[in-house]
């Protein structure tokens, strides 16, 4: 497998380096996209975040690019219009050479993106040497948070390596398939009385479907909610039911005032988990109906 942002000879490469023709679709996608929802995307990256006037990040979670190479992720995302990119391994290897890790960064940087955290990172192994080296992974990157996926066990040896290396850390549940962490309130039983370090990144989806009210899981959170990723489902209960954010029945009116009235001030990143081959143009779809939101709630 080659490693992320290798050079990529277009008529052989692995599933990992995909070349997806996205320009093409997400143009046409842009015939559907009205008023200040078109007008959102086409702005420079930080004149379209900074033009919302809100204290959270609103940006992408690299896991919804996951089928293209790190070139394509950050062209798409210089496309939806936002500055802010959480970082999953597909982008920047675990494995990365100072040289590689030297080159993502300029990488990112040169396309004007601002790198929230990294992950989902699995910390589950009990070994300190282990979770210190995905810190040190996370320090390298430049990455002021891990969105995490520990068990109990492994908890203070993760609130250990937070403090030494000064990273938060953004637990993240996983919903009713997580033997660990299904709920934010089961996130929140365990750091309750940790450094401030230690906290939460609440999966809106994965919440919905435990049967737990989003809104007041987040309410419930306060300060320990570090980090958030928000998708949208036409069934509450169902995960394969994940669509385009606004088409669904997430309460997205709700979150958002709710995170206002808070003011929280981390990232609400997209997790697009749906259209792996070609995810931008319900990624654009998604932000122009958040953008869309949130001019509403100003207005």
């Amino acid at each position: 497998m080659m490693q992320p942002g290798a050079t990529v000879n277009p008529t052989t490469f692995s599933p990992y380096e995909k070349i997806v023709p996205v320009m093409p679709h997400t143009r046409r996608s842009f015939v559907s996209l009205t008023g200040a929802a078109l007008a959102a995307p086409a702005m420079a990256p930080a004149a379209a975040a900074n033009a919302n006037g809100d204290t959270f990040k609103l940006g992408v979670a690299s896991y919804s690019l996951r089928e293209f190479n790190r070139s394509l992720a950050i062209k798409s995302v210089k496309q939806i219009g936002t500055p802010y990119i959480n970082i999953k391994e597909f982008h920047l290897s675990y494995r990365s050479t100072p040289e590689e890790m030297a080159k993502a960064k300029a990488d990112f940087a040169k396309a004007g993106l601002q790198i929230l955290g990294g992950g989902t990172i699995g910390l589950t192994k009990n070994d300190a040497a282990d979770i210190r080296s995905y810190f040190q992974y996370a320090k390298n990157a430049g990455m002021p948070l891990i969105v995490a996926a520990p068990s109990a066990e492994t908890l203070p040896l993760v609130e250990k390596a937070a403090i030494e290396f000064n990273i938060k850390v953004a637990i993240h549940n996983h919903g009713p398939e997580d033997k660990h962490f299904p709920t934010p309130q089961s996130v929140l039983k365990l750091v309750k009385n940790m450094n401030p370090l230690m906290g939460l990144c609440i999966d809106v989806g994965h919440t919905a479907r435990t049967g737990v009210d989003v809104v007041e899981s987040i309410a419930e959170a306060g300060p320990r909610l570090l980090d958030m990723h928000i998708k949208d489902l036409r069934d509450l209960k169902a995960k394969e039911s994940q669509c385009i954010v606004g088409e669904g029945a997430m309460p997205v009116v709700a979150i958002f005032k709710q995170l206002k009235k808070m003011n929280y001030s981390g990232g609400v990143m997209l997790e697009y988990e749906i259209d792996g081959d070609n995810p931008v143009p319900g990624m654009l779809r998604s932000f122009a109906y958040m953008r869309g939101v949130l001019a509403g709630m100003r207005g």
